[in-house]
């Protein structure tokens, strides 16, 4: 685990990828996409080379797998354990963008795909999708590494995935061919809409973790909010002024955050599309100034699990924590390479980032223990709406300071 400060930090562990000799080690490595299963209990890691890497957790010496090498500070690299029996590699035969596992459990796989697997025993299961290159998204058994089904219908690169939380295996996915896709994997596992509206490639989707709304952002300027429920367009959200690359959403529905190559990060209402806060990624070392590079373009972004914290990565090769009430980050980490992705593990304590060179490194993230205002803050907001909110019979002030002040952050 590497230590995360404003200072260097300490280097510990990274995962590398073997490298096969039958591939061109230099071309189609990069780390595209990781993702933790809901429960914490597996890693997913697309590692370059059509190989995606589904590692049991908690990374412990022992589960360091085969073929990895572990980084420590006081020695030199070398290669730990045997490798464990749980650990998977999924061969997709396609470059894969992205990866997204299913809430746990999902239903009985014999439910899911009995008529193409009849073999499948009836138990429990979770599941990973990963999208391709070819627009393609593989389904996959994670406790068998099974391969399930085959999802035909994009018609470009396939560039993010994501499942609803509620456990109802509808899949949301982007592409390339400018839209957005909606799979319903029920024992027919059938594409059940069409999302049309982006002019150029869309890159990422985020479903709200209540599942009443997705958030699509493309090669433009303008966030999409759907309706989860009608899949139809609710409103667009103006305010970046380049692409936008990524997007999240907070954990209790509340906030929208979205990264743009115009080197900011924009947080939202995303029930009034009121912009809310605006984070600038300023340059750090003048040294790695190029006037050819907007070396602070925004890659990828996620909340915190308590929603208080954002991490972000951009070309400058930093990682970032953001804390929400904050206009600068509270801290800050430099990687030797280029910066994919990145993803906080579902119970807090750890970040994982994706480089260019096919590695993943796993971060310290900051501790808190949340206060009895935002406990209670969070949990209003899991259901009632900034509408909603405005609306309660109770004075302005403790609406304010109760309910609204995270979102008293005004542009």
């Amino acid at each position: 685990i590497l230590s995360l400060a404003l200072q260097e930090p300490n280097f510990d562990w990274e995962l590398k990828p073997g490298r096969p000799h039958q591939f061109d080690w230099k071309s189609s490595c990069e780390t595209w996409s990781i993702a933790f299963s809901p429960d914490g209990s597996w890693f997913a890691w697309s590692q370059g080379h059509c190989i995606v890497k589904l590692i049991p957790w908690p990374l412990e010496e022992q589960f360091i797998p085969k073929g990895f090498e572990a980084k420590n500070r006081s020695s030199k690299n070398e290669t730990k354990g045997q490798g464990s029996p749980k650990e998977k590699m999924l061969d997709c035969g396609q470059i894969v963008w992205g990866v997204a596992f299913s809430p746990w459990p999902s239903p009985p796989s014999k439910k899911l795909w009995a008529h193409n697997h009849p073999q499948v025993p009836d138990v429990s299961c979770l599941v990973l999708a990963t999208g391709l290159n070819n627009g393609q998204i593989k389904i996959w058994e994670v406790q068998t590494g099974l391969l399930l089904l085959n999802l035909s219908g994009h018609q470009d690169v396939m560039r993010d995935l994501s499942f609803t939380p509620s456990g109802s295996l509808i899949l949301v996915s982007t592409s390339r061919d400018k839209t957005l896709r909606i799979w319903y994997l029920n024992k027919h596992s059938k594409q059940i809409q069409v999302l049309l509206g982006h002019l150029q490639w869309v890159y990422c989707c985020s479903i709200s973790p209540d599942c009443s709304m997705l958030c699509s952002v493309a090669e433009e300027k303008s966030v999409f909010l759907w309706s989860m429920r009608s899949y139809t367009l609710i409103r667009k959200l103006e305010g970046h002024q380049s692409s936008v690359v990524s997007c999240d959403s907070s954990p209790n529905s509340a906030l929208l955050v979205t990264a743009s190559y115009d080197t900011n990060v924009i947080m939202w209402d995303p029930y009034t599309s009121e912009r809310l806060r605006s984070l600038h990624h300023t340059q750090v070392d003048p040294a790695m100034d190029d006037s050819n590079v907007h070396i602070s373009s925004l890659r990828s972004l996620c909340f915190s699990p308590e929603g208080l914290y954002l991490a972000t990565v951009a070309d400058d090769r930093l990682l970032r924590i953001w804390a929400l009430e904050l206009k600068t980050p509270i801290a800050f980490a430099p990687v030797t390479n280029g910066l994919c992705c990145c993803t906080f593990f579902p119970h807090g304590g750890v970040i994982a980032t994706g480089i260019r060179d096919g590695h993943v490194q796993f971060w310290t993230a900051p501790r808190v223990l949340s206060s009895l205002k935002h406990l209670c803050r969070k949990a209003l907001q899991s259901f009632l709406t900034t509408y909603q909110v405005l609306a309660l019979p109770i004075p302005k002030k403790m609406k304010e300071t109760v309910f609204l002040e995270p979102f008293g952050m005004r542009y």
